[in-house]
């Protein structure tokens, strides 16, 4: 009995995870009793050693002390006091006002504002509770599909999950022992794409579905010039103007720092794009501050107010990632000065008051000790089953699997979709995939390609009908029942449960064709990251030089390590003159060794 129950413990281990998990029993603290029911069970019947938990208070005391995972406490504050200072309903209003003349032009200011709102809260609940309900009512009053609405609102909200600085990407960079600038860069590329796809379905939409996405009426549309014109054409003007000089300046950008520094400088691509970008913003900013404060009358109204809203985040996102790619500063600072900024803003609008500090910071402890607990759990869970080789069982599940590395990655991520129904994306960050990364490591998978792999899958998590998170926060702010509008007077129906579901599945069809993608390019996330330094350490040599023609001691000529080529001995066996006051290492004078420093055989 004892042989069969030690030859089958990892199985043992993982079934009776999943059965604590299906019978509701908080995650964190399932995780931790099979850790230690299975430690002391195997220590009482002499499998493990008794020692088995000795170092795991080190372990605990050291996900306490990770810095990498201090950056999650202070990414969410900063979302929190953004979200509740009124920065969501200004972009909704102000891009809205842009788009909103085109036909689905409302729901593309919803995906913009989505992937705005993800580049600085980082926070799904936040972004879909905000939007649903600012533009959900916008969005009904002049005839969307409550599907079409319902969906461009969960899908762009979800988009925090895979936009930096998302807390998911933070999570996966702890797990697989990667830097949480790499899978930030990794992920740039992919998040955009994805916000383009989301885009060019909308626009799809209008093409060939116009009734579903029509266009703002005229007399919605509130940022007019006093001669009844829109402005947009100073908008589109003033918006390439600073794009030209931007683009100018990072085509420049090295020229400048070389005549600044005096010498030749090739600056990084990321530091050029950063750079640029920020320059643009400032120029932008500082443009209509001058046309306000001179009253030069050079922009239209809703130039002016496109840039005085939008400056403001993009400012900080550059504050925040820029900083991060430059290498300026770690993620932990970077979230730092995230939240500082995010005070800053807030109270530059009039809205930092105590309650909503207070409210923020409750929050911001209420997850980040949700993520420690969770942590600690699955660490003396991993602890039990690296002891008893479950790793060995994990990479025995998939060295049978056909395709290859194609393969693993296919049913991998079907997998994790399949538990994204039900079981949150932190729950399975902490549980699969420090199950899984080894095996990823083992196969030659760059880590940091799987990790964003599996972050974008993670996001259909919320999603997919009918456990998606998004869905339930759409649905706890979305009109149940027909309303009568304030607006307009006209009495709208309500949005169904089913409407939301509707809406949702086109948006994870293109999750998924971008997973699908993701596997297929590699290069989409390996782009823009450094270059992995291959090292062969049996070709390595230390060459060391002689400091004068004499003797003993330090050799005289080009020496290998380990290889023969030491110093040699004179011919008595010992030193033949004393040791020299000029810092050269002393000969010895005794008797010659065989293995340590001075007159040798062998090296070093």
């Amino acid at each position: 009995m004892i042989e069969l129950f030690a030859a089958h413990v990892p199985e043992l281990m993982f079934g009776s995870l999943i059965l604590f998990l299906l019978t509701g029993f908080p995650v964190a603290f399932s995780l931790a009793a099979c850790g230690l029911m299975f430690g002391f069970l195997g220590m009482e019947l002499g499998l493990l050693p008794p020692s088995l938990f000795q170092a795991l208070p080190l372990r605990v005391f050291g996900i306490i002390q990770n810095d990498t995972l201090l950056a999650i406490p202070f990414f969410t504050l900063m979302g929190l006091i953004l979200e509740r200072s009124g920065m969501a309903e200004d972009l909704l209003d102000t891009v809205g006002q842009v788009f909103g003349p085109i036909r689905g032009g409302l729901a593309l200011a919803v995906i913009f504002v989505g992937a705005l709102l993800a580049a600085t809260t980082g926070v799904v609940a936040a972004s879909v509770i905000s939007m649903g309900l600012i533009s959900l009512p916008i969005m009904l009053r002049y005839g969307y599909s409550p599907a079409v609405a319902s969906g461009a609102i969960t899908a762009s909200g979800t988009l925090a999950q895979i936009i930096p600085p998302s807390l998911v990407l933070i999570v996966m960079a702890d797990q697989l022992g990667r830097s949480v600038g790499d899978l930030y860069k990794g992920a740039f590329i992919p998040a955009f794409v994805l916000v383009g796809l989301y885009a060019l379905f909308i626009v799809g939409l209008a093409i060939f579905k116009p009734k579903m996405v029509p266009a703002l009426p005229p007399e919605a549309r509130t940022y007019r010039q006093p001669d009844g014109s829109s402005g947009i054409r100073s908008l589109v003007v003033f918006g390439l103007l600073v794009t030209v000089v931007s683009v100018v300046f990072g085509l420049n950008y090295g020229d400048i720092l070389s005549a600044l520094k005096g010498e030749e400088v090739t600056p990084a691509l990321d530091e050029t794009i950063v750079i640029a970008l920020t320059g643009g913003t400032l120029l932008a900013l500082v443009g209509a501050l001058i046309n306000k404060a001179l009253g030069l009358g050079l922009l239209s109204r809703i130039t002016e107010r496109v840039t005085f809203v939008l400056i403001p985040p993009l400012a900080l996102i550059f504050l925040v990632l820029g900083t991060i790619f430059l290498g300026i500063a770690t993620p932990t600072e970077g979230g730092a000065m995230g939240a500082v900024g995010g005070m800053i803003m807030a109270w530059a609008r009039g809205k930092l008051d105590m309650g909503l500090l207070k409210h923020a910071l409750e929050s911001t402890a209420r997850l980040s000790c949700f993520v420690l607990f969770i942590l600690i759990g699955s660490t003396i869970f991993s602890f039990t089953f690296t002891a008893v080789d479950g790793q060995i069982w994990v990479e025995h599940l998939f060295d049978k699997l056909p395709g290859g590395e194609i393969g693993f990655l296919v049913f991998v991520n079907t997998v994790i979709f399949i538990l994204g129904f039900f079981i949150d994306f932190f729950e399975i960050a902490f549980i699969l995939v420090p199950l899984l990364a080894p095996v990823a490591d083992k196969m030659g998978i760059d880590l940091v390609w799987f990790g964003v792999l599996l972050a974008m899958n993670l996001q259909t998590s919320f999603l997919t009908p009918p456990f998606g998170f998004a869905l339930f926060y759409l649905r706890s702010v979305a009109p149940a029942k027909d309303y009568l509008d304030r607006i307009t007077n006209k009495r709208i129906a309500g949005v169904k449960t089913m409407d939301i579901y509707r809406g949702a599945i086109p948006f994870v069809i293109i999750q998924i064709a971008m997973v699908a993608a993701l596997i297929a390019f590699p290069g989409l996330v390996t782009f823009g990251l450094d270059k992995k330094i291959e090292v062969d350490l049996d070709t390595i040599e230390i060459n060391v030089q002689s400091g004068s023609e004499g003797g003993g001691g330090w050799g005289q000529q080009s020496d290998t390590w380990g290889g023969g080529g030491a110093a040699p001995a004179d011919d008595g066996g010992a030193a033949s003159e004393p040791a020299p006051a000029d810092g050269q290492a002393p000969a010895d004078s005794g008797t010659q060794s065989s293995e340590g420093f001075g007159t040798n055989q062998r090296g070093w």
